[in-house]
């Protein structure tokens, strides 16, 4: 998709919201499922509120949520075409009586996000409910992303794509990180989304380009710095990622070597993915140039990251990952090297992983004008 033609929201094709219940009974085996996470409450019912909760078992499927989201529930189950039934209530308390009630007499309870419960919320629950753990059933089938999940990833790239192209010339006129976040982040609602996917970020200089999630500040870019920007754009609950490194006039030779070993990394590993590949291998890729070039204690992260309702999500490529990559995957891809005093780069994409490799869905050049470039006049 071009960025130059960005889709209205309703010209994406649709999410496949109705085989979703059936798809995570089948994996429950007969057991009832209670789910929590506003993301996975919206990709199994399409409701986006901000607080509720599904029960969904052999003989249940309720999305229990209060009194102000009572007539938003009933029109975005509308919308997904699922069909589950609504319990409101008034307090926590009730809301939690609810989903008490909804899950008892199912035997043993899962609970879809167990690590995302307080302690103090899985001891009241374990009160009434025999609890189990479960954090694999829905997370491995969000996973795969249909073709309406694509298109809204895709364009929310196609609009951050567009936006750094518009906004990257200026750097050189300056323009403080912080003008430059907020430019992106009003550029990108004027395109179509709802937001940023997060927070912009915008390293600047020796020290802050050396911070690979540096809080964007208010310090001026001046000529000589190397300059991250790290931006996604929000549509429709799904995400985009990308990050593209710059140098504020003419590159210094280590400038220049830095950034190439930095691009090379990360087409080996662009080259890498695709399905079967251990998560782990795909950090391998990148890590590997680094560390043969003398730099591997420059790289302070891990490779990347599954995007899709959530900005981090399954699969996460490290080098302790498990996982391995299958078709429909969404993942980032992004080495980076940073060191105090000198700054730092970091080139990251957004691909799928497809039968033969992958689709890149973020297209902005990482050659001119990343390096150099020169201060505008």
């Amino acid at each position: 998709m071009s960025a130059a033609e960005l889709p209205l929201l309703d010209a994406l094709p649709p999410i496949g919201f109705a085989a979703r219940p059936q798809a995570v009974r089948d994996r429950l085996g007969g057991r009832t499922l209670i789910v929590s996470t506003p993301s996975n409450i919206r990709w199994l019912t399409g409701f986006g509120g901000s607080l509720g909760w599904v029960v969904i078992g052999p003989d249940v499927f309720t999305l229990v949520t209060d009194g102000r989201y009572a007539a938003r529930s009933a029109a975005d189950l509308a919308a997904s075409g699922v069909d589950a039934d609504v319990a409101t209530a008034r307090t926590r308390p009730e809301l939690r009586n609810l989903v008490v009630e909804l899950a008892a007499g199912a035997g043993a309870a899962a609970v879809a996000e167990a690590g995302h419960l307080t302690h103090a919320a899985w001891t009241d629950f374990a009160n009434d409910l025999a609890l189990e753990p479960d954090e694999a059933t829905i997370t491995s089938l969000r996973r795969v992303k249909d073709e309406g999940e694509l298109a809204r990833i895709e364009s929310a790239a196609a609009i951050a794509d567009r936006a750094l192209a518009d906004v990257a010339p200026t750097l050189g006129g300056g323009l403080t990180e912080a003008d430059v976040r907020d430019e992106l982040e009003h550029r990108m609602r004027r395109l179509g989304a709802d937001g940023p996917s997060y927070p912009t970020i915008v390293a600047s200089g020796p020290d802050h380009a050396a911070r690979p999630h540096h809080e964007t500040s208010r310090r001026r870019i001046v000529e000589g710095d190397t300059v991250i920007i790290d931006v996604g754009s929000l549509v429709d609950g799904y995400h985009s990622d990308m990050t593209r490194s710059f140098v504020i006039g003419d590159q210094t030779p280590l400038q220049r070597e830095i950034y190439e070993l930095v691009l090379a990394s990360q087409l080996a590993g662009l080259d890498a993915v695709g399905p079967g590949l251990p998560a782990r291998e795909l950090d391998a890729a990148c890590r590997q140039p680094f560390v043969d070039a003398g730099y591997g204690d420059w790289y302070l992260h891990g490779t990347g990251h599954g995007v899709g309702l959530d900005i981090h999500e399954d699969p996460f490529a490290a080098s302790v990952s498990t996982a391995e990559l299958v078709v429909g995957d969404v993942v980032t891809v992004e080495p980076g090297l940073y060191r105090g005093g000198f700054g730092g780069f970091r080139i990251e994409d957004l691909v799928t992983v497809t039968p033969t490799g992958c689709r890149r869905f973020t297209h902005l050049s990482k050659d001119a004008p990343c390096l150099p470039s020169p201060p505008t006049t």
